[in-house]
């Protein structure tokens, strides 16, 4: 058979289905490539993570086409078989890093996020480290929430155990974060602690303290920490939790909900506080925007 990849999102970040999929049928001797406009496959799958990422213009040349992903309305899962098999790690090999999750599922529901409808409100263990690990010395693991897993001590001390660097991409849910958590993650060797403060009606200041009394990471810049706006929260609450990590030790990041349609300051809030230079040159927001005029 002849296989056709097609990765919607574009190549900027591998695409961990296509790479099982690459996996699976290569391991039954057939070919598999990115699809070409012009050539005949038996079988095309399209990969599209997010919904704002336009579709391809041009239909493939396929006996059949498969669409899968979040990005599409009604996305096609991976079989199992599939789901669990060692990625093809030779589709992109401009990256170096292994890829997978060893969780899915996340009980928190939040309104601007699919997880929970698409993987359920349980977080449970679906996969082990080694199933995707093939000797890479960087392990990027895409679990949606693996501190809320039953199974999370263990998981934490074999990420330990491969001595590989870590990095948990969709961030660790802060909530969760107690002092034997904190003395497990001192024990892996994480590039950069991301943590995500979303909701500005949550108080997450002790155990944001927690973390920073405990934590051997003593980088301010590796200790990150997300912060949804434009989505309910008004320019002064977005100001108080960008303060408040500052002050406790973190490096805020601001995410914005709906950029074309967010007002100006919020953008504005945006450039000040990503770009590490000017961040920590000035102070407050006020005197950026008045530099800024």
């Amino acid at each position: 058979m002849k296989i056709g990849l097609i990765d919607v999102d574009s190549h900027n970040f591998p695409s961990l289905p296509l790479m099982k999929l690459s996996a699976y049928h290569k391991a039954r001797g057939h070919d598999v490539e990115f699809c070409k406009k012009k050539k005949h496959y038996d079988i095309v799958y399209k990969s599209k993570v997010f919904t704002f990422t336009p579709d391809i213009n041009y239909m493939p040349k396929a006996d059949q086409v498969i669409e899968g992903g979040t990005g599409y309305e009604s996305p096609v899962v991976l079989p199992k078989e599939i789901e669990n098999i060692c990625p093809d790690y030779n589709l992109y090999p401009q990256y170096d890093e292994a890829y997978g999750f060893i969780t899915r599922g996340c009980p928190r529901n939040c309104p601007y996020c699919v997880v929970t409808q698409k993987e359920g409100p349980i977080s449970k263990q679906v996969a082990e480290v080694r199933e995707f690990l093939g000797g890479q010395g960087t392990i990027k693991l895409l679990d949606p929430n693996l501190l809320a897993c039953k199974d999370r001590e263990k998981i934490l001390i074999q990420l330990a155990e491969t001595g590989a660097w870590v990095d948990f991409t969709q961030g660790l849910d802060i909530r969760l974060v107690d002092k034997g958590i904190v003395q497990l993650l001192n024990n892996i060797k994480i590039k950069i602690a991301h943590f995500a403060w979303d909701n500005e009606k949550e108080d997450l200041t002790a155990q944001f303290k927690l973390f920073r009394k405990h934590t051997n990471i003593n980088d301010f810049r590796r200790r990150t920490v997300y912060i949804l706006t434009n989505y309910t929260s008004s320019h002064a609450d977005d100001l108080g939790r960008v303060y408040a990590l500052r002050d406790m030790g973190f490096n805020p990041y601001v995410m914005i909900y709906d950029k074309d349609n967010a007002p100006y300051e919020t953008r504005l809030l945006q450039r000040w506080i990503n770009n590490r230079r000017i961040f920590g040159n000035i102070t407050t927001f006020e005197e950026y925007d008045r530099k800024r005029g």
